[in-house]
């Protein structure tokens, strides 16, 4: 009885600290890399020329039971061929040891071209998110006269408003998380709403090389209400081999914070390979701060298919024009 109070009082400390980042929805981690930025940001949806199916599965502290693990499905496109206008859709799983939270995403995108000689690719993009969230959690296991086997629930709904502009091999997004955040039930009523996150993100596509083309990036979120910063700085290359294209990249991501605890530091080497109209990645993440909870890292797979895909001759990146044979 002992032991299974000790496990209780640590989900509930583990469930505390952690449902303030709960309440942020689909944590952000280098998905966006593998050809996925709509899961960071709402005016991706439908960017391209292409409809994008991708399917995400994360694994963090391999080895340890109950670590972290998060799975998505999204999908995006355009209402039709000559539309502006564009829709998407993720659904997620995160689980955490005894927490979880499942939900499902909506965004409608609308798209305005800003060039029309069709030379190089230029358009300004806004986008707008609702998010409905249920939360998990599982207390079966500690089941006995000190605590009911039970699975608590409640849910939550919230919104991210997103804008980019996209000018040739230049992208750019910024995008505002929690916007409409709602309480989680009547018990949270106490509960501080002000979890907005700022993410500005760009990069830029070189393909003049004829070799290999070179993709750098970054992003950088800042926490409204803690001050926080975290930023990644970002490396793409791409080597287009016959009907296949194979990519490289190398992510830091490095937490700035008042309070030096979170200052936490990321390296995630990514392999990639398109083949005609399917993508597959592999993400390993490692963190390189002195005291770490385990070597083991984080592991991420990403599948990716892209449908109904139009012919286009725009100069633009590879998330905006997924023809890559003949860069």
């Amino acid at each position: 009885m002992k032991l299974n109070y000790v496990k209780y009082c640590l989900l509930c400390f583990l469930f505390f600290s952690l449902k303030n980042y709960t309440q942020e929805t689909l944590p952000i981690y280098q998905d966006y890399l593998s050809d996925n930025v709509y899961l960071v940001h709402p005016s991706a949806a439908g960017i391209g020329n292409s409809s994008k199916l991708r399917f995400t599965a994360r694994q963090q502290w391999s080895g340890i039971q109950d670590a972290p693990a998060l799975q998505t499905i999204s999908f995006h496109s355009r209402f039709g061929d000559e539309m502006n206008a564009a829709y998407g859709f993720v659904l997620f799983n995160d689980k955490n040891g005894y927490h979880s939270q499942k939900g499902v995403q909506g965004t409608y995108a609308y798209h305005i071209p800003l060039n029309d000689n069709g030379n190089y690719f230029e358009q300004l993009s806004f986008g707008l998110s609702f998010t409905f969230v249920q939360n998990q959690s599982d207390q079966r296991s500690f089941g006995n006269d000190d605590v009911a086997a039970i699975i608590q629930s409640s849910s939550y709904y919230n919104s991210d408003f997103s804008a980019a502009y996209h000018r040739g091999g230049f992208s750019s997004y910024f995008t505002i998380k929690n916007l409409l955040l709602t309480a989680k039930n009547n018990l949270n009523v106490l509960e501080p709403l002000d979890l907005r996150n700022y993410v500005f993100s760009a990069g830029y596509y070189y393909d003049k090389n004829y070799y290999f083309q070179l993709e750098p990036s970054f992003m950088l979120q800042v926490k409204e209400s803690t001050g926080q910063k975290i930023a990644d700085f970002n490396i793409k290359a791409y080597k287009t081999l016959n009907n296949y294209q194979l990519w490289l990249a190398l992510s830091y991501r490095r937490s700035f914070d008042a309070n030096s605890i979170n200052n936490s530091q990321f390296v995630s080497p990514i392999l990639g390979l398109n083949y005609k109209n399917v993508m597959f990645s592999y993400t390993y993440t490692n963190q390189i701060d002195s005291v770490v909870l385990t070597n083991s890292g984080f592991h991420q797979l990403t599948l990716g298919i892209n449908l109904w895909t139009k012919d286009k001759t725009w100069r633009s990146m590879p998330n905006i024009n997924n023809s890559f044979i003949g860069f």
